[in-house]
């Protein structure tokens, strides 16, 4: 079973997604399930897991409307104020969402620090009680706070979005390359190969540009704790479907064809504990 486990959706709101700059200008539109389909099956993909974009429980609730209707969604990975004080209490109400797996802040945006705050690790200290996994989103220089994250809640599964978007766009590798394998050290931790033709030249890039990287990431990793993103349709602004996964298709191919199934599902389906019928629908 295909598993993308990292794609968005949403109605355009040029107010709400005020992320989306001029110079993304073709994503100021509606994406929904039925655009992405087409896509999934000229790519021979059964099922998806679908991301939040925006910080609001009214986009959590969408996303589950959406995968409700939709066998395509075999997961959502949603939002919640997880320093709320009362966060146990809605994390008890999202756990009646069986395709609720998990939650993601935009900490991309925040603090350095902000992942190890003392609220916001109160909320990531009540989400396996619930089964629920968190993602990862960052760059960089916010790897050494994940890092400390990571290693405080070893219980908790963790995945970081995009390998935390390294520079591939200027072919700088360190300390982001040390960062990743320190982190990788934590047997709790997998990571996302999705978002990074959108961290090399748009225009410009090649799969040579990206190689570097998936390098440190099977060596750090290995082939049982990555899986394929297609970050669709943010990737639209750097590549279509087809060539996003071909990329990783290829270097599969080369260096873990024997694992293949699983960066390609096997792994989104144990890590986000995936509910999948026999032709990879949700069940």
């Amino acid at each position: 079973m295909t598993i993308d486990a990292h794609q968005h959706f949403w109605r355009y709101d040029p107010a709400r997604d005020a992320w989306i700059t001029d110079a993304m200008s073709l994503l100021k539109r509606d994406f929904l399930p039925e655009q992405l389909e087409p896509e999934l099956a000229a790519n021979g993909m059964d099922a998806t897991v679908v991301v939040q974009v925006d910080q609001s429980e009214e986009e959590t609730l969408f996303l589950l409307d959406l995968a409700e209707r939709s066998e395509r969604i075999a997961g959502v990975v949603g939002w919640v104020d997880l320093r709320a004080p009362g966060i146990e209490e809605r994390l008890r109400f999202y756990s009646q969402y069986k395709k609720l797996r998990g939650f993601r802040h935009i900490a991309q945006s925040e603090p350095d620090g902000y992942l190890v705050g003392p609220d916001f690790t109160r909320g990531i200290s009540l989400l396996r009680e619930f089964g629920f996994v968190y993602d990862i989103l960052i760059y960089p220089r916010q790897l050494p706070a994940a890092i400390d994250l990571v290693a405080r809640f070893p219980d908790q599964r963790f995945v970081v979005d995009h390998l935390a978007k390294p520079l591939i766009k200027d072919g700088i590798r360190e300390p982001w390359e040390s960062y990743i394998r320190t982190i990788a050290q934590n047997a709790n931790v997998f990571c996302k190969v999705s978002g990074l033709v959108t961290e090399a030249d748009w225009q410009r890039w090649t799969p040579e540009d990206i190689r570097p990287y998936l390098d440190v990431a099977f060596e750090a990793l290995g082939p049982e704790r990555l899986m394929f993103g297609s970050d669709w349709p943010v990737c639209l602004l750097a590549a279509n479907y087809r060539r996003v996964k071909e990329v990783l298709e290829s270097y599969v191919d080369q260096h873990a064809a024997q694992r293949k199934e699983n960066i390609f599902g096997g792994n989104a389906i144990r890590f986000y504990g995936l509910k999948v019928a026999p032709r990879g629908f949700a069940a």
